[in-house]
């Protein structure tokens, strides 16, 4: 059984003890969170696709951490001008693992 679910403006294709980084949340670690943004939900009696999202469905997931991501370097320049700008960017992420899926 797996669902698709939409999380900080990304999918995800998830089955049960899953571990996924996903945007930050709003979530203290090791609290339990609902996603109820499920567009899809297969199991054994064949696929349900919602429109946009199924009614009913949900996936439950723990918070196992929060941190940084590794660091972009963006390199900004134009030549023959003496234009470079060089700046850094470690995007935050929340890592949770699916512990089950309802619907």
């Amino acid at each position: 059984m797996y669902a698709i679910i939409e999380t900080g403006g990304k999918q995800y294709c998830v089955s049960e003890g899953d571990v996924l980084r996903v945007e930050k949340l709003p979530a203290d670690v090791g609290e339990m969170i609902e996603l109820d943004k499920v567009l899809a939900l297969s199991k054994d009696d064949g696929l349900k696709v919602g429109k946009p999202w199924l009614e009913g469905s949900k996936v439950k997931a723990k918070v196992l951490q929060h941190g940084k991501g590794d660091k972009i370097i963006v390199f900004k320049y134009k030549p023959k001008k003496n234009y470079r700008r060089k700046q850094g960017h470690r995007q935050p992420f929340t890592e949770i693992q699916i512990e089950k899926i309802e619907g």
